[in-house]
C-alpha cells in the first residue's frame, strides 16, 4: 500500500523531488556501508604488517641501554678500563642511546605500510601525507630494500641455527630414562629469590619465539641462603634434600635435579673462607677450612699422601696410596708396557674415583692431562681436594646411566684401589669403560687385595669383550697388584668369539648419545673408516693440538676458531680486563665449540674444562682429539662440581643460544655464583639485550662489575664475585 501511494505521489508535479531524495538517501547508505567495510579491511592489512616486526613496537621506548651508552656512563667506563689496566677507551666505540633507538625506529618505519600503499621513511613523512619524489626517494627505496634483504638473510641464518640445535637436542633425548632426572620432588628454600615479575607469565604474554632466555630488565631480586642438608658443599643434582635426618645417604644413586630451579645462594663454610693459594703453591698445600668435611679428618689419619699442618692441608712429594711412591708406580707401568709413553702417545687420562690426586699431580709433570671422576658415594669428598689443588675433576654417579663423555676419546683409564663391581649387572660398568676408551687404549687397574671369585669373574668379562691382558704384576715394594688391559683396535676379533655375549650394538645405536641415556649391555663396533672419530690414534703431544684427522670435515672452521680465540686472549683477556692471571688456575668454557679458548690459554698456567651443551652440535670428540678435556652438560641443570671450585667462567653467547630451554634462566646465573670462587671472575659475551639485565642480576648478588663494553648489538661483561652472602 505504501509503495502504491508513493507511485501516485510521484505522478504529481512535486514527485520529482521525492525521487531525488530517495536516491540520495540510498546513495548515502551505500557509501556508509562501503566505508565501514573498507576501513575494517585497512585495519586488517595494518595488523598483518605489524606481525613482521621482529620486536614489539613498545620495546624501544622502555628497554634500557645500560652498557655505557650515554656520555656520562661512557666516561665511567673509560675510568674503569684505565683503573683495570686497559688503556683503550671503550666509550668511543659504544653507540649513544639515541642512535640505538634511531636504528630500531627506522626498522619499524620501513616495515610500516600505509593503507593506501604509500611508504613513509621518517617522522616527517608521517606528518606529511604527500609522497616524496625525485632521486632521493629512489635511493632511499634501494637502501630500504637492501636492508630488508639483509634482515631476511639474518633471520634465515638464525632459523637454521635454531633448527639445527633443536634437532640435535631431539636426537639426544632418544632412549632416555623414564625418570628424566627428576626422580624426587625436592624443594630447597623455594622462596630463596623473590622475583617481582613472573618470567613464565611474560613468556605467555609475549608473541613469537623469544630469542635467548628472558631476563626481565624491570625485575628486582632478594636473595636468601640455601637451606640444604649438605650446607656449604651443596650439589643440587647429586645431593638428596628430602627425608630428613633418617636418610643414611645424602646423595642420589643417579643424577636427579630439583623440579624447582635453584634460586638461593650456597653459604660459605662455617669456619669462613680464605682465598686459595696461587698455582703452583696450591699443588703442595691448600687451606684446610676451604675443604673441611666431617669425614675428611678421619680420612687424613688413615692415609699418608695428605696431612694436616696448622691451617693447611699439605701433600708431601712422592707420597701416595702406593708405598713405593707415585713415581715408582708410574715407572713400573712403563716398564710393564713400553708402548705407554706418558705425555706423548698418552695425553688424556680418566682417573676413576680420584682417591689419590697425587696420581694426577705426577702425570701433570709428564704433560698428561688427567680428569678425576669423583663418584657420588665418595662421602669424604677427595675430588673437592683435587679441585682445590688445581687439578681437573667432575662429580658424577656411576650406576645405570652413561657418563657425560663421547665414545672412543680417552687414551687410558685408571682405577686405583678399585673396589667397583665391574662384573655385576651384566658387566654394564665395564662396557661403559669400553665405550669411552679409545681403540687400542689402556685400562689400568690396581688392587691391594684380590678376591679369587671377583678375579675370575673379571677375567671372564674382559675375555668376552676381547680385552687383551698386557701385564699382570704384584709389586713387591708397593704390595699392589696391577693389571693392564688393552682394547682391541678392530672388529675382526669380535667375530672370532664362540659366544656372542655381550652382542654387538645395533647400527642405529648412537654411542655418543649420553644425556640421561642408560648404559647398554652391548659392544659398540670399533670405528673402521677414516670418516669416523676414533679410527686412528692421534698424533703425539703436543703435535696433536694443531693436527686435525681426516674425520674432521670442517677443518677450516677449527683453524678459524683457534685463530680467533688466540687473538682475543692475547689482545684482550690477558692484559685488557684487569685480571691477575697468577691467581687463575681452574677455568671453564661454558659453551665451547672446538676448544679454541683452551688453546689460546695454553701458554698460561691454567687448565680448561670445555663444556659442550647438549642442545648444541656435537664437537666434543674434536676437543678430545686435540688433547684437551671436556664434558656434555645441560645448563638448565646444575653442573657436577662442588661449590667454589672455579677461578674463571667464560660464556660466549651461551644465554642467547639457550633460547626457551630453561624454565627460569636466572637459575643459570645462580649456578654460576655457586660454581665460582669468591674473588673469581666471569667473562660473558652476548647480545646487549641479554647483558643489560644480566648486569643487574650480578649486582643484586653484590658482584663487582669490572668492565662493560658494547658495539652495535654485541657486548662483553666482565665481573668479579665477592665474599658477600645474604
Amino acid at each position: 500500500m505504501a509503495i502504491a501511494r508513493l507511485v501516485r505521489q510521484a505522478k504529481r508535479p512535486h514527485g520529482l523531488w521525492v525521487k531525488m531524495a530517495a536516491v540520495t538517501v540510498l546513495g548515502l547508505c551505500f557509501i556508509f556501508v562501503w566505508g565501514v567495510f573498507s576501513s575494517s579491511s585497512s585495519v586488517t592489512s595494518q595488523r598483518e604488517s605489524f606481525e613482521d616486526i621482529a620486536e614489539p613496537v613498545s620495546s624501544s621506548s622502555h628497554k634500557p641501554q645500560k652498557l655505557r651508552d650515554d656520555s656520562k656512563k661512557g666516561g665511567e667506563s673509560e675510568k674503569k678500563s684505565k683503573s683495570n689496566g686497559n688503556g683503550s677507551s671503550h666509550s668511543s666505540a659504544t653507540r649513544p642511546h639515541s642512535e640505538q633507538h634511531k636504528g630500531k625506529d627506522s626498522k619499524k618505519e620501513k616495515k610500516h605500510v600505509h593503507a593506501e600503499g604509500k611508504e613513509k621513511g621518517n617522522h616527517q613523512g608521517l606528518e606529511d601525507p604527500q609522497p616524496q619524489h625525485g632521486q632521493e626517494e629512489k635511493e632511499k627505496q634501494k637502501e630500504n630494500e637492501k636492508e630488508n634483504e639483509k634482515e631476511k638473510e639474518n633471520e634465515k641464518e638464525e632459523v637454521e641455527v635454531e633448527g639445527e640445535e633443536e634437532k640435535v637436542d631431539h636426537e639426544s633425548e632418544v632412549d632416555v630414562d623414564a625418570d628424566g632426572g627428576s626422580d624426587l620432588a625436592e624443594s630447597v628454600d623455594k622462596d630463596g629469590s623473590e622475583v617481582v615479575e613472573d618470567v613464565e607469565e611474560l613468556r605467555k604474554k609475549s608473541k613469537g619465539k623469544i630469542k635467548g632466555p628472558l631476563f626481565d630488565p624491570n625485575a628486582s631480586y632478594s636473595w636468601k641462603l640455601c637451606n640444604s642438608r649438605s650446607k656449604h658443599n651443596y650439589i643440587p643434582c647429586i645431593d638428596i634434600e628430602v627425608g630428613g635426618g633418617k636418610v643414611t645417604s645424602y646423595r642420589h644413586t643417579e643424577r636427579s635435579c630439583p623440579r624447582t630451579p635453584l634460586m638461593c645462594l650456597v653459604p660459605l663454610p662455617r669456619e669462613g673462607y680464605g682465598f686459595p693459594l696461587p698455582w703452583p703453591e696450591s699443588k703442595l698445600k691448600i687451606l684446610y677450612k676451604n675443604v673441611a668435611h666431617p669425614k675428611l679428618a678421619a680420612y687424613i689419619k688413615r692415609h699418608s699422601w695428605l696431612m694436616e699442618s696448622e691451617e693447611y692441608l699439605t701433600f708431601p712429594q712422592n707420597q701416595s696410596e702406593f708405598k713405593g711412591g707415585i713415581h715408582h708406580y708410574l715407572e713400573s707401568i712403563e716398564e710393564m708396557v713400553p708402548d705407554i709413553e706418558w705425555g706423548k702417545n698418552i695425553r688424556v687420562v680418566l682417573d676413576i674415583g680420584g682417591a689419590d690426586s697425587s696420581f694426577a699431580a705426577a702425570l701433570l709433570d709428564k704433560e698428561v692431562l688427567t680428569l678425576s671422576l669423583g663418584l657420588k658415594n665418595d662421602l669424604v669428598d677427595v675430588a673437592q681436594v683435587a679441585l682445590e689443588r688445581g687439578f681437573p675433576a667432575v662429580i658424577s654417579p656411576f650406576n645405570r646411566r652413561r657418563l657425560p663423555f663421547p665414545s672412543q676419546v680417552f687414551d687410558a683409564i685408571h682405577c686405583a684401589g678399585c673396589s667397583i663391581p665391574w662384573h655385576s649387572n651384566g658387566g654394564k660398568l665395564l662396557l661403559e669403560m669400553n665405550r669411552i676408551l679409545r681403540p687400542g687404549g689402556y685400562f689400568i687397574m690396581s688392587t691391594k687385595h684380590d678376591s679369587i671369585e671377583e678375579e675370575e669373574a673379571m677375567t671372564t668379562l674382559t675375555a668376552s669383550i676381547c680385552w687383551n691382558v698386557l701385564a699382570h704384576k704384584s709389586d713387591d715394594v708397593g704390595e699392589v697388584g696391577v693389571k693392564i688391559y688393552q682394547k682391541p683396535e678392530g672388529n675382526d676379533i669380535y667375530q672370532l668369539r664362540r659366544k656372542k655375549i655381550p652382542p654387538l650394538c645395533k647400527e642405529n645405536e648412537n654411542p655418543d648419545a649420553v644425556w640421561y641415556v642408560p648404559m647398554k649391555t652391548c659392544l659398540h663396533p670399533i670405528p673402521s673408516g677414516i670418516e669416523q672419530h676414533g679410527a686412528e690414534w692421534p698424533e703425539e703431544w703436543p703435535t696433536r693440538l694443531e693436527t686435525y684427522p681426516d674425520w674432521v670435515n670442517n677443518k677450516e672452521k677449527v683453524v678459524a676458531d683457534t685463530n680467533h680465540w688466540n687473538a682475543v686472549v692475547n689482545k684482550s683477556y690477558i692484559s685488557g680486563l684487569g685480571i691477575n692471571w697468577t691467581n687463575i688456575r681452574n677455568v671453564m668454557d661454558m659453551k665451547s665449540i672446538y676448544g679454541g679458548l683452551a688453546v689460546g690459554l695454553s701458554q698460561q698456567k691454567v687448565w680448561v674444562m670445555n663444556v659442550v651443551p647438549v642442545h648444541a652440535p656435537d664437537t666434543l670428540p674434536i676437543i678430545f682429539e686435540r688433547g684437551l678435556i671436556g664434558i656434555y652438560h645441560d645448563w638448565c641443570e646444575s653442573f657436577g662440581t662442588y661449590p667454589r671450585t672455579y677461578d674463571l667462567l667464560h660464556a660466549d653467547h651461551l644465554f642467547s643460544r639457550l633460547k626457551n630451554r630453561c624454565k627460569q634462566p636466572v637459575s643459570i646465573v645462580v649456578e654460576m655464583d655457586r660454581i665460582i670462587r669468591p674473588g673469581g671472575w666471569t667473562i660473558i659475551r652476548d647480545k646487549v639485550e641479554i647483558l643489560n639485565p644480566l648486569e643487574e642480576i650480578l649486582k643484586s648478588m653484590q658482584w663487582e662489575i669490572r668492565m662493560t663494553f658494547a658495539q652495535d648489538k654485541e657486548g662483553i661483561l666482565c665481573a668479579q664475585k665477592t665474599l658477600w652472602r645474604p
